[in-house]
């Protein structure tokens, strides 16, 4: 039996309590744009190439059980990385890893509302 191939991510959505708190954190603090189109109880993102978005947490997902996020790492490219990182911690937001140099330009790492870790490089 052959195994269809899979060509990768085409979309990534964060499971939140409360979605529109979560959208307007991406969307006013982050600076994200909503997509024109979102589909019921989430909020889609014009990220490119892959399509980002927040959501209600699925059937039986207790997001109070656990640490947000673990062992899953989200990378994000922006235009200056270090320009946002002190944006954001301007506005109060916890960061967890300040900016430094890498393979992938300046990297930071930021942690949401909903507790989720979020890794920023300049792409």
């Amino acid at each position: 039996m052959a195994i269809t191939t899979v060509t990768g991510p085409s979309f990534l959505a964060l499971q939140v309590a409360d979605v529109e708190r979560a959208a307007s954190f991406y969307e006013n603090i982050v600076g994200m744009v909503r997509a024109p189109q979102s589909p019921p109880g989430a909020v889609v993102f014009a990220t490119s190439p892959i399509a980002f978005g927040v959501r209600g947490p699925s059937p039986g997902t207790d997001l109070a059980a656990g640490l947000p996020g673990l062992g899953v790492a989200l990378w994000f490219a922006c235009e200056d990385a270090r320009a946002l990182h002190d944006h954001l911690a301007a506005e109060g937001v916890d960061i967890v890893t300040p900016p430094f140099a890498s393979p992938f330009g300046d990297t930071f790492a930021f942690r949401d509302p909903a507790g989720y870790v979020i890794t920023m490089h300049t792409g």
